[in-house]
C-alpha cells in the first residue's frame, strides 16, 4: 500500500504509472534510436474514483518517475528489457526522446533489477514516506515494486536502487537532482 503523505503529489505519479503499464511495449514504435519527437501531452483525470494503480512491472523492466516539488511538470523514462528506452517530457518541455542503452550498461541494469535486495528497498519494506518539500521527487517502478526517493538533505539513498537511479539518469536525459 501507498503511503498517504502527499495524495496531491501521488495521484500524477500513479496516473503516469497507469499510462505506462497500459500501453507496455507500444511506446516503442519502432523509430529511429536516439531520435528525439515532438509529442503532445495527457492529462489523466482522476473523476474522484479511486483506480487500482500497478506498481510493478514485468522483471527486467523499470520505470522512472520524476517531478520537481508538488506543481513540477512530471518527466516519465521506460526502459525495457533489451536497453530500449524512452523519455516522455524528461525536460519540461513536452518533448519524447528515445534511445537504446549501450550493451554494457543494458546488462548491467539487469543484474541490478535481478537483486534480490531490492525487494527490501521497496517504498512497502522500508515504510517510505516522503518529507521534503519543492525536492526532486524520484520513484522507480520495478518488478519487486515501488522505490521512492527525494533528493533533499539527510537522506540515504538505497544502494541498488540509488545504483539504477544513476545509471538510467547517466545514460539517458532524466535527471538525479532537479
Amino acid at each position: 500500500m501507498l503511503p498517504r503523505a502527499h495524495p496531491r503529489l501521488l495521484s500524477p505519479l500513479l496516473a503516469v504509472a497507469l499510462a505506462g503499464a497500459l500501453t507496455g511495449c507500444s511506446l516503442f514504435d519502432g523509430d529511429e534510436p536516439g531520435k528525439t519527437v515532438a509529442q503532445p501531452t495527457s492529462a489523466v483525470a482522476g473523476g474522484g474514483s479511486q483506480l487500482e494503480i500497478p506498481t510493478t512491472v514485468a522483471a527486467g523492466q523499470v520505470s522512472l518517475i520524476q517531478r520537481l516539488g508538488e506543481d513540477g511538470p512530471l518527466r516519465t523514462l521506460s526502459v525495457e528489457r533489451n536497453g530500449a528506452w524512452q523519455c516522455l517530457d524528461c525536460a519540461g518541455d513536452g518533448v519524447t526522446s528515445r534511445g537504446t542503452l549501450a550493451p554494457e550498461l543494458t546488462e548491467r541494469l539487469q543484474v541490478l533489477l535481478a537483486n534480490p535486495t531490492l525487494a527490501d528497498e521497496t517504498d512497502q519494506a522500508r515504510r517510505y514516506r516522503t518529507t521534503c518539500i519543492d525536492a526532486l521527487t524520484s520513484s522507480l517502478i520495478t518488478s519487486a515494486g515501488l522505490i521512492t526517493s527525494q533528493d533533499c538533505p539527510g537522506e540515504e539513498r538505497t544502494p541498488v536502487a540509488g545504483e539504477i537511479l544513476l545509471l538510467l539518469t547517466q545514460a539517458t536525459p532524466a535527471e538525479v537532482k532537479g
